[in-house]
């Protein structure tokens, strides 16, 4: 199976990122990839008011993208933001095309680092995995790769490909901690991991300093942690052979999900309010 992760670097208006979901789609698809994974926030960067932008699943701009992978023949993965019933929004990926149709609201919200996404976003509650071409594609956003239960569940539940759509936050040492999560929770689930990053927008940016707007460094890794495929900071279109037939022997060799004990445990997805 042949992905692409395309690492774009959103800007505040959707119609204009609508254009970079087109071209890199497209793009995508030309060169055989059955599967176009996008950024969290592909919709609208991070650090802007996004009550005004939020739109339904409905709404002009998700069917916009379902055109794109439409005329492109292929599924996309494609963060957006959607309107919540408490009166903030959902940070939501919506994933179209090819046969698949399905949305994911983040369960996991970044409440860390000085940052607190759940003052204006409120968490989903359901793990989501889809199938493109026959393979089990579970999908999580950003801060959902600190919480390797997530993606030992969605193995769980058929997974053979785990993406991971981020907008990850700058800072010391924060670009290796996103390679080396990745590669983890590649090995925790013995899933692909395909992991897409918002490209890194330079320190002079709006923002950049204080809210998650991009490192760059989108990669694909095997179930066994080897990086099959990264890139740098600039924006790129990263596209990648990943062989789902090998999957059988790697959990055989590394029954981790096979072997593991359940216990009870509680959970907060959000941070005291």
């Amino acid at each position: 199976m042949r992905i692409a992760c395309a690492q774009i670097l959103s800007g505040t208006v959707p119609g204009a990122n609508l254009q970079l979901v087109e071209d890199h789609t497209r793009r995508g698809a030309e060169a055989g990839a059955r599967l176009v994974i996008f950024p969290e926030a592909t919709m609208c960067r991070l650090g802007t008011p996004l009550a005004p932008i939020a739109e339904p699943l409905d709404g002009r701009w998700a069917d916009a993208v379902r055109g794109i992978a439409a005329t492109a023949g292929v599924t996309v993965v494609v963060g957006m933001f959607t309107p919540s019933s408490d009166g903030r929004i959902t940070n939501t990926l919506l994933i179209t095309g090819g046969g698949a149709e399905d949305h994911y609201d983040k369960i996991h919200l970044y409440d860390a680092f000085g940052f607190t996404e759940s003052t204006t976003v409120a968490p989903g509650r359901t793990p989501v995995v889809v199938t493109v071409d026959g393979v089990g594609v579970g999908v999580t956003l950003c801060y959902d790769i600190r919480f390797p239960g997530l993606y030992t569940e969605l193995a769980r539940r058929g997974a053979s490909l785990i993406t991971v759509s981020a907008s990850w936050g700058a800072g010391p040492g924060k670009l290796d901690q996103w390679g080396l999560l990745a590669r983890a929770r590649a090995l925790d689930s013995t899933c692909f991991l395909a992991a897409a990053g918002q490209a890194y927008p330079g320190p002079a940016a709006p923002t950049a300093a204080t809210v998650p707007t991009g490192v760059g460094g989108s990669l694909i890794a095997s179930p066994l942690g080897e990086v099959l495929a990264s890139a740098g900071p600039d924006p790129q279109l990263l596209v990648c052979d990943i062989d789902v037939e090998s999957l059988p022997a790697v959990r055989d060799a590394l029954p981790v999900l096979r072997n593991r004990s359940e216990f009870a445990r509680s959970s907060t997805a959000e941070s005291p309010r």
